[in-house]
């Protein structure tokens, strides 16, 4: 088998992990390549003591490492200061917003699909990962993710096994802390009939402009993010509160009408989102919104109006009614 063949078959697992480590999916597939372009570089140097997977991953982490070396971490809103309250037209601002994940680029017969039930690509563990320093980033995730023991970590890292164990039980403490409690309880895995039956709610009340319909399928804690707004909600009142505002034909803050798809993102459920703005005749794609269920209410809402429709295989323009 040529080069090129023994190493393409990992190229998706790589980008994931590449994904994982820098929580971009642009970033992943520029990172994915210069991966392959170091292992071609060093192919007449690769002894075979370890498998080839191996070796990608360990080439891709360290291009990662070298990537976070120079750029700012990735963000989300809550993580940037206390909720607000809606209040009229809101700035966006350029930062580096940590970006979803289209199910379909996960894939499902690679080792991306045993790590997904481990839950490691959910949103709220990507966004956890932001926070721990780029050696912590990556030792917890070639130990807790992969599955690499503390010798393999730590020649992959150039760093000796204590240094590695001691990067991990830091980098697991952090997550501790900034993991929600009760993320165990969120829907997790395949769709399941009830999750389908809220989505299928949650997008009539939407394309109907009914805030309180929303609000039914909230958690009275339930929070809401918005990138690249650094506005945030910390409860249902203030989401449905600038709901109202955003929906109703009659305010001068109104966005216009919706219409969304269900989909999938980091194995959550979500919707593809189009806009019909005040005087426009079509629905122009708008953005995706990945939601956190738990025992049949929504508990989290994360809009992403930055994720590119190709990106999930959409199209630009609504093509129903």
């Amino acid at each position: 088998m040529d080069f090129e063949a023994l190493v393409e078959r990992h190229r998706r697992e790589i980008q994931v992990h590449c994904y994982r480590m820098l929580g971009s999916l642009g970033d992943a597939e520029d990172l994915a390549q210069e991966t392959f372009l170091r292992a071609w570089k060093a192919r007449d140097g690769f002894e075979g003591r370890a498998s080839v997977r191996t070796w990608l991953y360990r080439i891709a982490t360290n291009a990662c490492l070298d990537v976070l070396a120079r750029r700012p971490r990735r963000v989300l809103p809550d993580q940037l200061g206390p909720s607000g309250e809606p209040a009229g037209p809101i700035e966006a601002a350029n930062l580096p917003w940590l970006e979803p994940c289209p199910d379909e680029f996960l894939g499902v017969d690679d080792i991306a699909a045993v790590v997904i039930e481990r839950e490691t690509i959910e949103l709220a563990y990507l966004a956890a990962l932001q926070h721990l320093p780029p050696r912590q980033r990556a030792t917890l995730v070639l130990r807790d993710v992969l599955g690499w023991s503390a010798k393999d970590t730590a020649a992959a890292l150039e760093t000796s096994v204590a240094s590695a164990n001691s990067a991990l039980q830091r980098a697991r403490a952090t997550l501790r802390e900034r993991l929600p409690a009760r993320r165990a309880e969120w829907t997790a895995g395949d769709p399941t009939a009830e999750e389908a039956a809220l989505l299928k709610r949650f997008i009539e009340a939407y394309e109907h402009g009914d805030p309180a319909a929303v609000a039914r399928l909230l958690h009275e804690d339930a929070q809401a993010i918005m990138p690249p707004y650094t506005l945030w909600f910390g409860n249902r009142d203030a989401i449905i509160a600038a709901l109202s505002l955003s929906m109703d034909p009659a305010s001068p803050h109104c966005v216009g009408r919706f219409r969304m798809l269900p989909t999938r993102a980091n194995r959550q459920p979500a919707v593809a989102t189009w806009l019909r703005r005040p005087g426009e005749e079509r629905y122009r794609w708008f953005g995706v919104s990945l939601l956190t269920v738990e025992q049949g209410l929504i508990t989290a809402m994360a809009a992403f109006e930055s994720a590119p429709a190709g990106v999930w295989g959409l199209p630009e323009f609504w093509a129903g009614d």
